[in-house]
């Protein structure tokens, strides 16, 4: 019987020999392992929680049309039917893409956040146009009432971060959301919607864009609003560094302008909504009790990272004269 990393390289038409898969990080939604045998090694993308084939069209095109601006990114393989996603013998679905050797990206280089803002704005430029509607999960968070329930189900769990949670619900939780909103159709742009230094690997020939699986429409401004709170230093944010991020977007044709403290809402929606799917699944049944620890650890670092609106609403007006 074929372990998985015999199977994805038989899959995958790597060749023969010994295959090896080495755990390198955990996601919020997968698994990353470096797959190394014949010499080479792979990047396997395990997709832990989609239950149906996921659709990496999207990806795939954004991430092809990017590397033709100029833009670095590792490959996303098909295998050898043409298909990009994998079932493995363990049930989950999976990804292939090259490996690719490189430091983290230090957000207080300055040409790092050049390149940032440089970036984003080719990826921008070339998704200029789209008609499609940005997904709930960058637009809306959850209500009150939803919030309620879940932390009824955390206290009655008895997990040790219930008082935390809602102190979050009954105050934080109100004050974020009511700066989430749907945004304006014409400024809906194709981008990669988790523009961050964990996703940028810098190699010998530069940085690398990685994780391209969220690509999809987007609010321009939005997006560039997110990148700068997350490049410059989240809440304890430089603002010269948040300064260069915007004149690099700016200087390369970027067409987004930050405007007021509407422009985060993007970044409100999605840290708001990643503290409830993970509070959810730390009290869900159905996944596994490693799957339960691993959401429960990420609430509480969530919880603990959350933005805060005196300090972007300052962000905001530092960047608000680079216009």
């Amino acid at each position: 019987m074929l372990n998985t990393g015999d199977f994805i390289a038989d899959t995958y038409a790597l060749g023969t020999g010994t295959w090896t898969m080495t755990p390198v990080a955990r996601g919020a939604l997968g698994q990353i392992w470096k797959l190394s045998g014949n010499g080479t090694a792979w990047a396997v993308k395990e997709l832990l929680f989609e239950k149906d084939e996921p659709d990496a069209g999207a990806e795939s095109a954004l991430r092809d049309a990017a590397e033709t601006l100029g833009i670095s990114a590792p490959r996303l393989l098909p295998d050898r039917t043409g298909s990009q996603v994998v079932r493995l013998p363990e049930g989950s679905w999976a990804k292939l893409y090259d490996w690719v050797d490189g430091t983290p990206a230090d957000p207080t280089d300055p040409e790092i956040l050049s390149w940032c803002g440089r970036t984003l704005a080719i990826l921008h430029r070339a998704g200029e146009g789209a008609s499609e509607t940005p997904d709930g999960w960058y637009e809306r968070c959850n209500q009150e009432s939803d919030w309620a329930e879940l932390l009824g189900r955390v206290e009655r769990a008895g997990l040790p971060w219930a008082g935390e949670l809602g102190r979050f619900v009954a105050t934080r939780a109100v004050e974020l959301a009511r700066h989430v909103s749907p945004s304006s159709p014409g400024d809906v742009v194709i981008s990669h919607l988790d523009m961050r230094p964990q996703n940028v690997l810098v190699g010998p020939a530069g940085p690398v864009l990685l994780d391209w699986d969220n690509a999809g429409p987007i609010s321009a401004e939005r997006e560039l609003a997110r990148a700068v709170y997350v490049w410059s230093g989240a809440n304890h944010f430089d603002a010269d560094a948040a300064r260069r991020v915007v004149r690099a977007y700016r200087d390369a044709g970027g067409p987004a302008v930050i405007k007021n403290l509407d422009a985060f809402s993007m970044l409100f929606a999605t840290d708001l909504n990643y503290v409830y799917v993970q509070a959810d699944c730390a009290v869900d049944p159905a996944v596994t009790p490693q799957q339960r620890d691993f959401a429960s650890r990420e609430t509480v670092a969530a919880l603990g990272r959350l933005p805060d609106l005196a300090a972007v609403t300052r962000l905001a007006e530092a960047v608000e004269a680079e216009w």
